[in-house]
């Protein structure tokens, strides 16, 4: 009975890890079955209506790439778009949208529930089925039993759920949703190392009760932009909705400030740790006791814009605190709260007892996604739970023969290959003690891994794992043969002041050269456009816009991107240096007792190995290196 097999991959939670994990699982012909909670809340917006936004924007476009929904879904769902730090370099622009968080639902509802290769069961997982350090079913509240090859564990802030909204608390995986219990005692019981974190939602308000005479008014981008490869960059043209800013003030403050007594954040009520960089308005007023006001957004929630959501005001204060702080707040005097913001806190499993697959060291093809290795946010969510889904079937290729992915026998990005990568490599190598989030200046080679390349960055993975089309492949392949060509053709063309090249850069609105220089140079300047570039180079009419952009973003960072690249080939060498078997690692200046006793534990064969030990940093590697480097020197 243990040995039966009912599905080659089982996904538990329907969020935004789940989604994906459970779809591109289908897609790359597994047999794949997902269970949650509540089927009509597949994919809900539990906290901001938005996806997207600095370096979540990056993410999103590379699960897009890969072959996710999340931007698919954007795409049909936003109310508004924008690229944040529009006036900023490429590689630290962030496309953010503002979705209709009901129609979001509903699209990513009916888009798991139409996917071939995937059913979907509302149920609630009890317990796991672990047979030799193998997972290999589980039992659901209901009495039933499922078996699976592969089982990804996507459960949100769902275990052991705790929400607090001033001295009321409730056993809840979201409001008004029932928390996971069972299934966290039987994570626990496996030997897991395991925390509690907290994370925060901002009240709901009545837009009908909203004065937006004096407010500040935010727009979106017009064209606006969008998130999937697949979206007709033509015929893209939304409907949007503003967005309005207003602030706390002073009368805030001191509300909060005299409330502080009852904020289950101050008062020992709340124990987990919540995310340093989206605070609550309480922990706001605490710790910036200085800021004379702090910015909202009013956000709305639908297109309909009968709710609006009140950004950067997350809190768990009680619910008549929660009231009299948004009357106080200019255009929101007469407000009316429909929903009121809470903390939660929930377990999580501590990610250095991950793989870089995301499968757990501990428990084989048990894989783990989203908020249950630490992060916050739909984004990282879905992009590790795309690579869980793609891991787990993958790994099936050693024992079933149907599948067979060209010899790739797993997906593991590295630093320089996406920010999909950088999140992955930081979680199960520093593993964390908060919310865990994306941030550019996370990457060290983010000049490289910019939203607009994503596509051209995974597309050769895409295809290997048979989530992307050949009609799509091909046309990208030829984009980027053709940015190859004009890269070379660029680098090897010198440019002198001639009268004719004069003349060319006169008639395309271009100031003059002073002395020669090559083609990079020239269509690097600030002022370069496609149609300037086509007629600087006619025989790159036939290119692509795609391509077009692509060569004129590097050449504007050229020399900066021909650094990062030979950073990368330096660090590539590095890593396949041999470590001596005899090394002693004891007593190195730089290197931590933690790290030395893992390193003398695991005794990794070369650097790229001692790479992947958990707790291994790129310092540490650096301090290694230089001490082997010096005793072959001896």
């Amino acid at each position: 009975m243990d040995n039966r097999k009912d599905y080659d991959v089982i996904v538990i939670g329907g969020g935004h890890a789940g989604i994906e994990a459970s779809i591109i699982s289908a897609k790359m012909g597994a047999k794949t079955h997902l269970l949650t909670i509540l089927i009509e809340n597949i994919g809900l917006a539990s906290c901001n209506p938005a996806i997207g936004g600095l370096g979540k924007g990056h993410l999103t476009k590379e699960v897009d790439a890969l072959g996710g929904v999340m931007g698919i879904i954007t795409d049909h769902c936003g109310i508004q778009y924008r690229v944040l730090n529009a006036s900023k370099g490429p590689a630290v622009r962030g496309t953010r949208a503002q979705i209709d968080m009901d129609k979001y639902r509903v699209f990513a509802k009916n888009l798991v529930l139409n996917t071939p290769n995937l059913s979907v069961s509302q149920e609630v997982v009890e317990e796991l089925i672990i047979k030799d350090s193998r997972a290999i079913g589980l039992k659901t509240s209901v009495g039933k039993t499922y078996f699976a090859k592969k089982i990804i564990i996507t459960t949100g802030t769902f275990l052991r759920g705790l929400v607090h909204i001033g001295e009321s608390q409730s056993q809840n995986g979201r409001f008004g949703e029932s928390a996971s219990i069972g299934l966290s005692k039987s994570l626990e019981a496996l030997g897991f190392k395991m925390g509690r974190l907290k994370t925060g939602t901002c009240p709901r308000i009545d837009g009908r009760s909203i004065d937006f005479e004096h407010l500040e008014i935010h727009n979106g981008d017009f064209p606006a932009p969008h998130f999937s490869y697949k979206t007709d960059t033509i015929a893209f043209n939304p409907t949007q909705l503003p967005c309005y800013v207003t602030y706390t003030n002073e009368a805030t403050h001191q509300l909060i400030r005299d409330n502080f007594y009852r904020a289950p954040l101050f008062t020992g009520q709340i124990e987990g740790v919540g995310p340093r960089y989206c605070p609550s308005i309480e922990d706001k007023i605490n710790r910036f006791a200085d800021k004379e006001r702090h910015q909202l957004f009013l956000e709305p929630q639908t297109a309909e814009a009968v709710e609006y959501y009140v950004n950067g005001l997350s809190t768990s204060l009680p619910f008549d605190v929660q009231e009299k702080v948004i009357n106080s707040i200019a255009g929101l005097e007469n407000a009316k709260i429909t929903r009121y913001g809470y903390a939660i806190e929930y377990d999580y499993i501590e990610p250095t007892e991950l793989f870089h697959t995301l499968e757990t060291k501990k428990i084989q093809n048990l894989y783990l996604a989203g908020q249950i290795n630490g992060t916050t946010g739909y984004e990282e969510a879905a992009a590790q739970g795309i690579m869980a889904g793609i891991n787990a079937v993958l790994s099936l290729q050693k024992e079933d023969k149907r599948f067979d992915f060209g010899g790739l026998d797993e997906l593991v990005l590295r630093r320089d290959e996406g920010y999909i990568g950088v999140m992955i490599d930081d979680l199960v190598t520093k593993g964390t003690k908060e919310p865990y989030r994306v941030f550019t200046s996370r990457a060290e080679y983010r000049l490289l891994l910019r939203e607009d390349n994503a596509i051209f960055r995974l597309s050769d993975y895409a295809f290997r794992l048979g989530t992307m089309a050949l009609s799509d492949y091909t046309l990208i392949s030829k984009d980027k043969q053709d940015i190859a060509r004009a890269m070379t053709h660029l680098e090897n063309t010198i440019f002198t002041p001639s009268k004719q090249n004069l003349a060319l850069l006169e008639s395309i609105g271009e100031p003059p050269i002073n002395d020669k220089c090559n083609g990079v140079l020239i269509v690097g300047r600030d002022g370069f456009d496609d149609e300037k570039l086509k007629k600087f180079c006619p025989q790159f009419c036939d290119f692509s816009n795609r391509a077009l952009e692509q060569i004129r973003i590097q050449c504007k960072y050229h020399s900066y991107i021909q650094k990062q690249r030979e950073s990368i080939n330096k660090m590539d060498q590095m890593l396949q240096v041999v470590i001596p078997q005899d090394f002693v690692f004891d007593g190195i200046p730089g290197l931590s007792l933690e790290v030395v006793e893992k390193l003398n534990k695991f005794r990794p064969k070369t650097l790229f190995n001692a790479s992947e030990i958990s707790g291994i940093t790129p310092a540490g590697l650096d301090v290694l290196h230089l001490y082997i480097h010096l005793r072959q020197a001896r």
